[in-house]
C-alpha cells in the first residue's frame, strides 16, 4: 500500500454510528433466492445497495461497483451487515451469499494440511458465486461485474482468495477476515487487505500467509485485530466491527487511478442532503 492503513477508536466509533444511522434509511436490503437448476441447489443472497447510487445507476448515468461477501462456516449470509454497510455507503452492489445449505457435509479440518477435505468445497464458492452474478445480471444490469470486489470471512474468506487465484481478471480486490486454508496471492494484481484474529482455536495453516516482506513488495495490508475468530462478524462487539469498518473504509478510499471510483462516505456524512430519501 502507498500509506499504511491505521486505525483510530475514536474516529471509528464515529464512523460506525454514522453507517449503522445512514443504512436504515438510505440503502436498501432486500433478500433474493435464485434456483440453479444445473445443480439443484438455491442460492441465496442477501442484497444491499444505496439508493441514490441505484437510482444514478438505473438512469444510465454511472455503474455500480460490485462486491460480494462470503460467509464463514456456521455462519449465515445475513450476519455481515456491518461489513455489507459500509461498502454500500460507498456506493458498491453488495452481494452477501448463501454457500452452505443444511443437507451439505459438515466442513472438514485439517489443520496443517492446506485444501484437505475442502477442495470441493471452494469450487462450489466458486460456483456460487458465478451463477449468483449471471442472475444479478439479469435483475441489476447496471453494475460493473467484471471488477469484482471479494469480501470474506473464515471459509468465506477462503472461497474469496481461491476464486481470486482462479479468476484474476474479474478481481480488483480481496478483504478477508481471518482466512485460515488458501495461501494469499502475491502477484499483486489485486489490492488485497486481511483481518486477523488472536484466538488459539483458530490456527492459520503454515504457507497462507505470505512473508512480511513479500506482503509489503504485492501491496498486502494486514491487520492484527486482538479479536476471536467468530467475533468478525455481527456477532462480534461494537468497539471490534467499528474498527473494522474505519480500516475498510480507508482501505476502500484508496482508489485514485480506478476507472470506476466509489462514493466518498465521508463527504455524505457531512451533507446530510446528498442522502436522499
Amino acid at each position: 500500500m502507498k500509506r499504511p492503513l491505521t486505525v483510530f477508536l475514536g474516529l471509528s466509533a464515529v464512523a460506525a454510528v454514522a453507517y449503522f444511522t445512514f443504512s436504515h434509511w438510505a440503502i436498501r436490503h432486500e433478500t433474493l433466492t435464485f434456483y440453479d437448476e444445473t445443480r439443484n441447489r438455491p442460492v441465496a443472497v442477501d442484497l444491499a445497495v444505496r439508493r441514490d447510487a441505484e437510482m444514478k445507476a438505473e438512469a444510465g448515468m454511472s455503474m455500480l461497483p460490485v462486491a460480494i461477501v462470503s460467509h464463514g462456516n456456521t455462519v449465515k449470509n445475513s450476519e455481515y451487515s456491518f461489513l455489507a454497510n459500509v461498502l454500500a455507503a460507498r456506493g458498491y452492489l453488495v452481494a452477501c451469499i448463501q454457500h452452505d445449505l443444511p443437507t451439505d457435509a459438515p466442513l472438514m479440518t485439517h489443520h496443517g494440511s492446506l485444501y484437505v477435505g475442502r477442495l470441493a468445497v471452494y469450487e462450489r464458492g466458486e460456483k456460487n458465486i458465478f451463477f449468483a452474478l449471471n442472475e444479478l445480471k439479469k435483475v441489476a444490469p447496471s453494475a460493473d461485474y467484471d471488477h469484482l470486489t471479494l469480501v470474506g470471512h473464515s471459509n468465506g474468506g477462503d472461497i474469496s482468495m481461491f476464486f481470486a487465484q482462479q479468476h484474476p481478471e474479474l478481481v480488483r480486490r480481496v478483504v478477508t477476515l481471518d482466512n485460515l486454508r488458501v495461501p494469499f496471492v502475491t502477484s499483486g494484481f489485486a489490492k488485497i487487505l486481511s483481518f486477523r484474529s488472536k484466538d488459539p482455536q483458530f490456527k492459520t495453516d503454515p504457507g497462507v500467509l505470505p512473508d512480511p516482506k513479500i506482503a509489503e513488495q504485492a501491496g498486502i495490508a494486514i491487520v492484527d485485530t486482538g479479536a476471536q475468530h467468530t467475533e468478525l462478524s455481527d456477532r462480534g462487539p461494537d468497539s471490534v466491527k467499528a474498527r473494522i469498518q474505519a480500516t475498510l473504509d480507508q482501505f476502500l478510499a484508496e482508489d485514485a487511478n480506478s476507472k470506476i471510483r466509489p462514493i466518498d462516505s465521508k463527504t455524505l456524512y457531512n451533507d446530510p442532503r446528498a442522502m436522499g430519501p
